[in-house]
């Protein structure tokens, strides 16, 4: 069965790529073994802006000492292996990755604001990935702060990545945006060459007897995914973009129905986590037989068919549907 895919112009074996989970993704041998169990492609661990911004301000700290000290106190310079480790270490993991692997590598940069840190995308590229993720988690809490301001945030860092490298970008973004379509559009033409739906908020818990925050983690389900395949399905006619599905994928069928919906890839992070790399093959493998059970020709065949475009019924990713829904408990 052809499962074949493309996305950001990687032509793919099948659309199963391992998101940027830190455990999945944060050293050689494990991307190794996502390479072993099947994925298509790696997408490295997220270099996150704040950790990029107290290295660069680790480095002045060094430098600025000794300013005023005498010409012999050599000992008020920091060993040059002091600062930029992160970083170092993380473009090493990139050519290692490049060297090593023969599927596509992505890179992964975290961040909120425009700056000198998005010059690192350029070092990725230099690196050797073959696309870059850029992840913006944002939580606006000024209330000053307009629905156009926060777009903004998103727009401008984009805009500052795409002018220093050549590569593909896709923007990894949340759901929580007065208008979806308007705002991804922007998003394309700004210069996204695939847009990833969604980002995934983790909440904070709290310990009422410590009176402490506790931000744990909780892995998705696969309910979750519901709200990128109800969006997918939209956007889908609007865009000419890469369109990635991202949080609840833990069965074949859950990745059918994203890519009916129009997904173009679908990322894997909770199951990888839970079940083990070896559920990628799983997944691939279930997906295989399901088309030729249904008599698909090929993946692309399914792909799209369920899209707000081409659904017996569009009414079921609009307002008709809350109605239908409300209703249908019995």
């Amino acid at each position: 069965m052809d499962l074949s895919a493309t996305w950001l112009g990687l032509r793919l074996p099948h659309p199963l790529v391992p998101s940027a989970a830190q455990p999945l993704s944060r050293d050689l041998d494990s991307l190794l073994r996502l390479e072993d169990a099947g994925a298509s492609a790696v997408v490295v661990h997220s270099l996150f802006e704040e950790q990029v911004m107290a290295e660069q301000r680790e480095l002045e700290q060094f430098l600025d000492r000794g300013v005023d000290s005498f010409p012999e106190a050599l000992s008020f310079f920091p060993a040059p292996d002091r600062y930029q480790h992160g970083l170092n270490d993380y473009l090493d993991l990139v050519r290692a990755a490049k060297e090593r692997l023969s599927i596509p590598v992505v890179g992964s940069l975290n961040g909120v604001t425009p700056g000198g840190w998005t010059e690192y995308g350029k070092l990725l590229e230099d690196a050797g990935a073959d696309a870059l993720e850029l992840n913006i988690y944002y939580i606006p809490t000024d209330p000053d702060r307009t629905g156009e301001d926060v777009e903004r945030v998103y727009l401008d860092v984009l805009e500052a990545v795409k002018r220093r490298v050549r590569i593909p970008v896709s923007a990894k973004i949340g759901p929580f945006f007065s208008s979806l379509p308007n705002f991804t559009r922007r998003l394309e033409r700004a210069g996204a060459g695939g847009i990833a739906l969604f980002n995934r908020f983790y909440n904070s818990d709290i310990y009422v007897e410590t009176l402490e925050v506790d931000p744990h983690l909780v892995l998705s389900t696969s309910s979750e995914s519901l709200l990128p395949l109800r969006w997918i399905a939209i956007l889908r006619s609007h865009l000419h973009c890469s369109l990635s599905a991202t949080s609840g994928v833990y069965t074949a069928e859950d990745a059918l129905k994203l890519v009916m919906a129009g997904a173009d890839v679908v990322h894997l992070c909770g199951a990888l986590l839970k079940h083990g790399p070896a559920r990628l093959g799983e997944i691939r493998d279930g997906m295989a037989r399901w088309l030729e059970q249904h008599e698909y020709e090929s993946l692309a065949d399914a792909q799209g068919i369920l899209c707000r475009e081409t659904c017996p019924d569009p009414s079921a990713f609009e307002r008709a549907n809350y109605m239908k829904a409300i209703h249908s408990w019995k």
